[in-house]
């Protein structure tokens, strides 16, 4: 009833999407999400805000602390 929410366990079709993080410039806000890599579109997932916040990206989808995530300006 109280407690922590569960984190829920994400996934997404890794042949198709390729998570990014897109910075902007100006602000140096950072959104992770998942560039389609047959029309670019890009669909955002959730604000960055820290080292844990990627942590938290990584673990919900089930990205490796070694494979890199490309950021896009």
């Amino acid at each position: 009833m109280f407690g922590r929410k569960k984190s829920e366990k994400g996934s997404y079709d890794r042949d198709m999407l390729q998570p990014m993080i897109r910075c902007s410039i100006c602000t140096g806000e950072q959104v992770a999400g998942f560039r389609d890599r047959r029309n670019g579109s890009f669909r955002e997932v959730m604000l960055i805000r820290s080292e844990k916040d990627l942590a938290a990206f990584r673990r919900r989808y089930g990205i490796e602390e070694n494979e890199e995530i490309p950021k896009e300006y």
